[in-house]
């Protein structure tokens, strides 16, 4: 079992940056590889951001490559996500999530823990 506990949203201008933590429970954190997701009002959850267990490999979605940049610490059992240039399209709760199978990628079904979600709004 993993918790997930996510920190870091709030309230910016657009342009503005903000950066996620994700803080997982248990000694195990760096058998699963971890990813973002988020949703926002009335639209279904769509991937953002994944990285493998060791760190090395990481995907985006297109809407967001070049401007977040997802990371972990496995010393600290923590997955972030810098999130530079936002939009107000960015706005949205943002969820992390765990995969044991190391697989998952953008497929959130695959997940296998979540957190319970950040709020990030982004004003024009």
């Amino acid at each position: 079992q993993v918790q997930l506990v996510e920190s870091g949203g709030g309230l910016v201008q657009a342009g503005g940056s903000l950066r996620l933590s994700c803080a997982a429970s248990g000694r195990t954190f760096s058998y699963y590889a971890m990813g973002w997701f988020r949703q926002a009002p009335g639209k279904e959850r769509e991937f953002v951001a994944a990285i493998s267990r060791s760190g090395v490999s990481t995907y985006y979605a297109d809407s967001v490559k070049g401007r977040f940049t997802i990371s972990r610490d496995n010393a600290k059992n923590t997955v972030f996500l810098q999130m530079n240039s936002l939009k107000p399209e960015d706005t949205a709760v943002y969820y992390c999530a765990a995969d044991r199978a190391g697989s998952a990628l953008y497929r959130g079904h695959e997940y296998d823990f979540w957190g319970q979600g950040t709020q990030v709004t982004v004003s024009s």
